[in-house]
């Protein structure tokens, strides 16, 4: 039996703020985590991660990385959330798309007590939606929301066309958050 540990990720440096709210156990993996994160975020998974916490980098291995050792880099393969998160409080940082450069704060808000019957992470609340990928990062972001906003904006046809008329910046579907972990994020009998 493991406690469970409620962390809140929010995206830094936008407003208004962009978060999710997700119980998870001390023994996922960071892999996992960082998983958990593109489900709950709503990002694709497609461009490098990292966490940071202290000034030192964890993140991914990969072997065709020869700047590795020159980066100073911590492979993380091995790692668990409950070695960067060990108290409430803590905060890490997530990186993810170094070119559009998209951070987010974690937080350990709570440590509640045992849950043996959760088989995933769980999502438990958070707001509006995920920005697209390659939108330009935080300042792409605002700019891609101004013309879309405004049928006058010189760019409002372009974006259109490039997002599509589905987007919604406002929607968070949390059931489908929460599908999507079940699926892909499955607790194994992992040891801290």
């Amino acid at each position: 039996m493991t406690n469970i540990f409620q962390v809140r990720i929010e995206l830094a440096r936008y407003r208004p703020k962009i978060w999710r709210r997700l119980l998870v156990r001390p023994d996922l993996p960071l892999s996992d985590l960082h998983l958990a994160i593109q489900i709950a975020m709503g990002w694709d998974n497609s461009h490098l991660h990292q966490f940071i916490k202290d000034r030192k980098f964890y993140s991914e291995r990969l072997e065709e990385d020869w700047t590795w050792d020159d980066a100073h880099n911590i492979d993380y393969s091995e790692m668990h959330v409950s070695d960067l998160l060990t108290k409430e409080k803590d905060k890490i940082e997530y990186e993810y798309d170094f070119g559009d450069g998209w951070v987010h704060e974690i937080r350990l808000e709570k440590i509640l007590p045992a849950d043996d019957t959760m088989k995933s992470p769980v999502c438990i609340g958070g707001e509006l939606a995920c920005p697209p990928e390659d939108c330009g990062g935080i300042w792409g972001y605002a700019q891609m929301l101004e013309a879309l906003k405004d049928s006058g904006h010189e760019q409002h046809e372009e974006t259109l066309e490039w997002i599509g008329e589905e987007f919604d910046p406002e929607l968070f579907d949390i059931e489908m958050v929460n599908k999507l972990l079940n699926k892909h994020v499955k607790y194994k009998n992992y040891k801290a």
